[in-house]
């Protein structure tokens, strides 16, 4: 199929020689309202300005005990309207912590307002319901990147400031093999042919997006089967998750959508259920991801700005995102970005984390295609530490899934200090158009042992490797040259 190629301006090729120059190029090619990264000898300085712009929200010390408001501890009683009342009248009071107490509660949807701490004590756990009807009425929600009104996430805020998710506790989905999961039409976990399943819900899906139907017009819900996200804020300013475990989710973890100022703390995610990414900001700007734990049935962490369509037209990139001192087990990828990434991404940093699973699929993942387009820069990791993968340590694909007319650009990449005890099939893996190589992918004072296949790459601009060891030898490359 013929591309069609995109035409942007690039900065002089001699910049492509000095790190921080380019990196100066490539933002100020840039939305105007990134932080500035200065014209050091580290591209790093710049985290220390986005650093300054995130802050978790504060909240009045006053505490609403879902108890007291009808709240049933035991888990067999459902505590949806104790949740509301309190939250509302948290909300009302002008903000506080709405408490859940050691113990069970079950319950449905839970909306939170502006103002609200949903704060778990340590030994309460909330266990959703798995019962469908409890999360309608319908939202509005985005599912794989595109917008609808659909279930409602099981924990969901719309358009709200200053809101935080705390504590100890464990957030239960309640999801399995026979519950929410059978949905994703895969036999392994649990759909049985000739019952019901997500595939005609999201092709239609699909075709509403192509068409660019008004997303207040997708209406979905019953009888699409189309899973709800486990958290998602959307529209939202100042949001704090710190402390709570998140397991067995229907499918995204967490998913924090157009949302500003956004901090995640110390949460433990251990999901391994179909598409059961560890956290994906999407479309969001400002954002810390510290000190987690993610063990996943899909990627850990994956920057999103939206599908195709509807990714062009809100043209909301995901940018300026620290993810820090964060552990890294199952999962197709370590920190990806993609594959709904058609708003663009950039300035994204990654530093001092670990990875270590054979089941962990890649440690750096970039994966786009040329239906999705939009432009992924400046994305940075640094200080790594990594025991076994599968895969490839980092990974840049332009293929992954449909192709289109919209040309997709990958520049400006920086991976230092990676350290792999023993990695896969893979060092680096590129594959790219040749209208659009991925340019300027940096890798310095690297180790990496125990690949099959140091590097295959097709089409790059810029790839060199310096002081870069593989398989206990020296490794070359200059693309610049073709040379290994």
């Amino acid at each position: 199929m013929k591309q069609n190629t995109l035409k942007y301006k690039m900065c002089s090729w001699k910049y492509l020689f000095a790190y921080a120059v380019l990196v100066v190029a490539a933002v100020s090619c840039t939305s105007k309202t990134s932080p500035v990264i200065t014209a050091e000898a580290n591209p790093w300085s710049g985290i220390e300005e986005i650093r300054k712009q995130i802050k978790a929200p504060a909240f009045p010390e006053r505490d609403f005990l879902i108890t007291e408001y009808g709240a049933i501890e035991g888990g067999e009683v459902k505590s949806t309207e104790a949740f509301k009342k309190a939250i509302e009248a948290c909300h009302n009071s002008g903000g506080g912590r709405v408490v859940v107490p050691g113990g069970v509660f079950l319950t449905g949807a839970i909306h939170l307002k502006s103002n609200v701490n949903l704060h778990l004590k340590d030994n309460a756990t909330i266990l959703f319901s798995r019962d469908t009807a409890d999360y309608l009425p319908v939202v509005f929600t985005r599912w794989e990147g595109m917008e609808l009104m659909n279930y409602s996430p099981f924990i969901y805020a719309y358009e709200q400031e200053n809101i935080a998710i705390t504590g100890n506790g464990t957030l239960d989905g309640n999801a399995n093999n026979e519950y929410w999961w059978p949905w994703c039409g895969a036999k392994k976990f649990g759909w049985v042919e000739g019952t019901p399943k997500q595939t005609p819900a999201r092709n239609l899906l699909h075709q509403q997006n192509h068409q660019e139907q008004d997303p207040a017009t997708r209406i979905y819900g019953a009888g699409h089967y189309l899973r709800p996200q486990f958290v998602q804020p959307y529209k939202c300013k100042n949001v704090l998750i710190s402390g709570v475990k998140m397991v067995n989710s229907p499918m995204w973890n967490l998913n924090p959508v157009l949302c500003e100022n956004v901090t995640i703390d110390n949460v433990k995610v251990v999901s391994l259920g179909p598409n059961n990414d560890g956290c994906d900001p999407e479309s969001c700007k400002n954002v810390l991801i510290k000190n987690c734990y993610f063990d996943t049935g899909d990627d850990c962490i994956a920057i999103k700005s939206g599908r195709n369509e509807d990714g062009r037209r809100i043209g909301r990139p995901s940018e300026n995102i620290i993810i820090e001192a964060c552990e890294m087990k199952d999962g197709h990828g370590g920190v990806v970005i993609g594959s709904e990434i058609s708003g663009g991404a950039r300035n994204i940093y990654a530093l001092n984390c670990t990875m270590d699973s054979p089941n962990l699929d890649r440690v750096l993942r970039i994966k786009t295609s040329s239906q999705r387009g939009g432009t992924v820069e400046n994305i940075f990791m640094k200080d790594v530490k990594v025991g076994t993968y599968k895969e490839a340590a980092v990974k840049c694909n332009m293929f992954y899934e449909e192709a289109g007319d919209h040309m997709p650009s990958i520049r400006n990449i920086l991976v230092e200090n990676l350290q792999v005890q023993n990695g896969g099939k893979y060092g680096v893996l590129v594959n790219a158009y040749e209208e659009s190589p991925v340019e300027n992918l940096r890798l310095v004072n690297c180790t990496i042992n125990g690949v099959e296949e140091p590097v295959k790459v097709d089409h790059v601009k810029g790839l060199k490797f310096k002081n870069v060891t593989i398989n206990k030898q020296p490794y070359q490359y200059d693309s610049a040259t073709a040379k290994e």
